[in-house]
């Protein structure tokens, strides 16, 4: 179980923003669960925004109206006998705050005030939505992710982000035609918050090494890729030479080994996925300096594990990362890593 405080350090990463001064007094609330940080977030990025005015967009609008504007619409007009009352069906642009993001906030503060988060927090939210009368709920399934962000509505990046989190750790079946909310960060989120952390921390703490995901691309002996995947690796640390390399499978089940025949191993299918990243790289890095290391990094759940394997001249770690702790003691345990790149 990780505690609820270091779900928020973790987010902070993620979110690089939430290091900012505007958002350092979360930082000593008191969080129930992790659906009331996200709460605490959103209640903070919204009144802010207010403070900046709702983003609005041009939306196209139909409807009667006495004073002519826009495309006029004489059929719908007769169908509909606007005429009789002197008026007449118009289509027109509406510059309005009821824009798809602000409907996604709207829509995601009601799916939250009806979850396990405290009570003053449901008030907050409550008295926020007032600002939001003129903004339409859409359903949180069908949503559209895909959002482009400018310049002007770039401090929305942060509040759709924690928005898609509760959608999608706020799950809802329908049983019956009633909407039920299911647990919180499932694994598949919580696998991608454990990447982006670790990703964001290395990024943060340690300039002096290059981080980053890159796509490590197969090594053949012809050009015929045929209907390989793609490698998309999790992390890649690196010293400022590129010599000295660590590629970091980040992984979060909830059991860390399996069991075969009575014995507990290693997930096989994650070691053959870290060999072959390891050894494409090393046929890639061929004829110049380099040192080309893999890792499983496991986050802790049932026991800890630390090994280390020497397979065809590089080293494979398998390591666990125990987040129930202090979070001093995790930035203890992610600096050692580090330590690997930078040592050798």
């Amino acid at each position: 179980m990780i505690p609820i405080r270091n779900i928020y350090y973790m987010l902070s990463y993620a979110f690089s923003i939430l290091r900012e001064n505007t958002y350092k007094d979360i930082a000593v609330e008191e969080f129930e669960n992790t659906a009331d940080i996200c709460a605490a977030i959103l209640i903070k990025g919204i009144s802010l925004q207010l403070k900046r005015g709702l983003y609005k967009e041009y939306i196209d609008k139909t409807e009667p109206i006495s004073t002519p504007k826009g495309k006029l619409n004489i059929s719908s007009s007769i169908r509909s006998m606007s005429l009789l009352k002197q008026q007449i069906v118009c289509t027109y642009d509406d510059f309005t705050v009821n824009s798809y993001m602000n409907r996604i906030i709207k829509s995601t503060v009601k799916l939250l005030i009806k979850s396990d988060i405290s009570r003053k927090r449901k008030k907050s939210l409550r008295k926020l939505m007032v600002y939001f009368s003129d903004v339409d709920i859409i359903e949180p399934q069908s949503i559209n992710w895909k959002i482009t962000y400018n310049r002007n509505n770039r401090h929305y990046a942060l509040l759709i982000s924690i928005c898609y989190l509760v959608v999608k750790g706020l799950l809802q079946t329908t049983d019956r035609g009633k909407t039920r909310l299911m647990d919180f960060f499932d694994e598949q989120r919580m696998y991608s918050l454990y990447e982006n952390f670790i990703r964001e921390y290395y990024k943060k703490e340690f300039p002096r090494i290059n981080t980053d995901s890159p796509q490590i691309k197969w090594q053949l002996d012809d050009e015929n890729f045929g209907m390989l995947p793609i490698m998309r690796s999790d992390v890649v640390l690196s010293d400022q030479k590129n010599e000295n390399i660590l590629i970091i499978d980040a992984k979060c089940y909830s059991h860390t080994t399996q069991i075969r025949y009575g014995k507990k191993t290693i997930h096989s299918a994650n070691l053959y996925q870290i060999f072959t990243y390891v050894k494409n790289k090393e046929e890639e890095m061929k004829g110049k300096p380099h040192k080309v290391s893999g890792m499983l990094l496991y986050a802790r759940n049932d026991e800890d594990i630390d090994e280390k394997y020497s397979m065809s001249g590089n080293d494979i770690f398998v390591k666990t990362l125990d987040l129930n702790c202090e979070f001093n003691e995790i930035k203890y345990q992610l600096n050692n890593i580090a330590q690997l790149v930078l040592d050798n």
